[in-house]
């Protein structure tokens, strides 16, 4: 009587499945795979197609191209050397720095017009 309140009695579990776990097994899988799959469309692919149009930029600079930098500083681009990492900006009137190439964030074209730069109306 007093060794039943110790000892419990085992019951045995059947398995889950059987013979069809490896179909199960790839269907629990496929959220996985699905939401990589959706990560790197919508974040990954995108990121690197920026990285190397930027890499093309920064081969391509030439002289009155306006660049950004890293750092937030923005100049024109004075001499510029393909077979040279460095580039020569002017950031101020008179003051020439020398950056490597790889330090630029964006590339504004010196085609490219200044939201602000808009012809004044004639007055009459």
């Amino acid at each position: 009587m007093m060794s039943d309140f110790f000892i419990s009695t085992a019951y045995a579990q059947t398995a889950g499945g059987g013979g069809g776990g490896g179909m199960s097994n790839i269907i629990s899988f496929l959220p996985f795979v699905a939401v990589f799959a959706i990560m790197y469309f919508l974040l990954i692919r995108p990121q690197q197609q920026r990285q190397k149009q930027l890499r093309n930029e920064q081969k391509q600079l030439r002289r009155g191209d306006r660049i950004v930098t890293a750092g937030g500083v923005v100049g024109v681009v004075q001499k510029s050397r393909e077979d040279s990492n460095e580039v020569e900006v002017e950031i101020a009137p008179g003051v020439r720095v020398m950056i490597v190439r790889e330090t630029i964030s964006s590339v504004l074209t010196s085609s490219a017009k200044p939201a602000n730069d808009e012809p004044k109306a004639v007055k009459k």
